[in-house]
């Protein structure tokens, strides 16, 4: 079975990933005792992190300078910058494309992309992501950081599952073109 390419994240439901300043208390909202949102069983099929630079800083910034993913993946810190490697963690400036084909090519479990909105823009501009898993947390923002940022293709997407949760998140899946 080959690698497949998903993007697993959270938004609000005017579509923000974070506020302008990189605030995602949002998230806090639909945190619930004994409730993963299915990620443990996700997370359990990958093997592979995928992220761009902006997004690992904002990460490393709010988790004192630690970089938990680096404990579970292989993990891909996209970025224009020369960037010395750390233990799990390759700072990838080269074609992008070339990265993930040479990824998929290899064994192993699927590829998991968690942002930002440049990354995910950078691979649905080339038809990379062969799944989305977006779970809506039940807030508008109003204004921050669009996930989907304006200029990506025109995709059509088939839907594959809709889980709603009493915290009133709710998670749809999808699989692109590519993955047909």
């Amino acid at each position: 079975m080959a690698r497949k390419v998903i993007l697993y994240i959270s938004m609000s439901l005017d579509g923000y990933v974070a506020t302008k300043d990189d605030d995602l208390s949002f998230l806090e909202t639909v945190q619930t005792e004994g409730e993963d949102y299915g990620y443990a069983a996700f997370t359990s099929t990958v093997d592979t992190y995928i992220i761009g630079r902006k997004t690992y800083d904002v990460v490393t910034r709010l988790l004192d300078d630690k970089f938990p993913q680096a404990d579970q993946f292989d993990c891909y810190v996209i970025t224009r910058q020369d960037i010395p490697n750390q233990k799990n963690i390759t700072f990838y400036n080269g074609d992008v494309e070339a990265l993930l084909q040479t990824l998929k090519s290899q064994s192993g479990r699927n590829i998991y992309c968690d942002g930002g909105p440049q990354i995910v823009k950078l691979l649905l501009d080339k038809n990379l992501i062969d799944e989305l898993i977006l779970s809506i947390i039940p807030v508008l923002l109003g204004d921050g950081k669009k996930l989907f940022e304006n200029g990506i293709p025109y995709q059509h997407l088939h839907h594959q599952e809709t889980k709603t949760f009493p915290s009133g998140l709710v998670q749809v899946s999808y699989t692109t073109q590519s993955n047909q």
